[in-house]
């Protein structure tokens, strides 16, 4: 579970809250069922209409990846194809075959390993990766752009609310004592468009985008090295070649750990 994702919604609502009750608002005041029908309902109708239904059945796994913490390390993705690139040097390119049943939990290095085994072309094996790694981040993003759009349709929402509230108001205008009240009631639906695009809607989108560049640089790494390793390259100079996809802060850390490893 990624706790910053849910930390960060906690504290985002936490605070919205808590600044209302401080400026003298009641928690009773925030809670308005009509606007919430109007808001999230008008949201998830407009979601709805906007995207075919085989995109929709996945809305709870992209969920689910927006609150996972991803399971791929890249300094751990290194050490994986430097020992894929010692045993196919030391035992030949079929000796892979053996490795494959290690990585049988993800499709795109296992699969890599399998055309290397059967003997494709690196050239094959460069464009078939670099195919399946832009249809990865193009599945990604056509599902991640559920909560995308519903930011971009709930302040809307929020609005229509408002307006409609104040129709209400306007038509109530021979008792001048309830116009305070029924007007505030009325922004309520502003609020919670407003606040759910920009606490919940589009901080979970970006959530989404970052955690697929995680994805995306993970792949890279191991489509990289199978080409190397199919190529016969050296793994001193393959460990190299993907080192320079890694941020200067990661091997950082990592170095750190090796120290203390061997302090230990």
């Amino acid at each position: 579970m990624d706790v910053t994702t849910i930390i960060g919604l906690f504290v985002g609502i936490l605070s919205l809250v808590v600044g209302f009750l401080i400026e003298g608002g009641t928690l009773g005041s925030l809670l308005q069922e009509t606007a919430a029908i109007i808001v999230f309902g008008g949201t998830i109708g407009a979601v709805i209409i906007s995207f075919p239904l085989k995109t929709l059945k996945k809305v709870p796994f992209i969920i689910k990846y927006a609150f996972t913490a991803s399971s791929s390390h890249s300094m751990t993705t290194v050490e994986n194809m430097v020992e894929l690139s010692n045993v196919s040097r030391r035992q030949g390119l079929l000796a892979l075959e053996t490795q494959q049943d290690m990585y049988e939990d993800d499709p795109f290095l296992s699969e890599g390993i399998r055309m290397i085994v059967d003997g494709v072309e690196g050239e094959t094996i460069k464009d078939i990766l670099n195919r399946e790694i832009e249809l990865y981040e193009r599945r990604m993003l056509s599902i991640g752009k559920v909560f995308e759009t519903a930011g971009g349709f709930a302040p809307t929402m929020g609005i229509i609310g408002t307006v409609m509230g104040l129709v209400h108001v306007l038509g109530s205008l021979d008792n001048p004592s309830a116009l305070g009240p029924a007007i505030a009631v009325a922004f309520i639906a502003t609020l919670y468009g407003v606040a759910s695009a920009n606490v919940i809607y589009l901080p979970i989108f970006n959530k989404i985008k970052a955690r697929l560049d995680d994805d995306l640089m993970i792949k890279e790494l191991q489509a990289e090295g199978l080409i190397s390793i199919q190529y016969g390259e050296n793994s001193t100079l393959l460990r190299n070649k993907l080192m320079a996809f890694i941020d200067d802060e990661v091997k950082s850390e990592s170095e750190q750990v090796e120290d203390v490893n061997v302090n230990a």
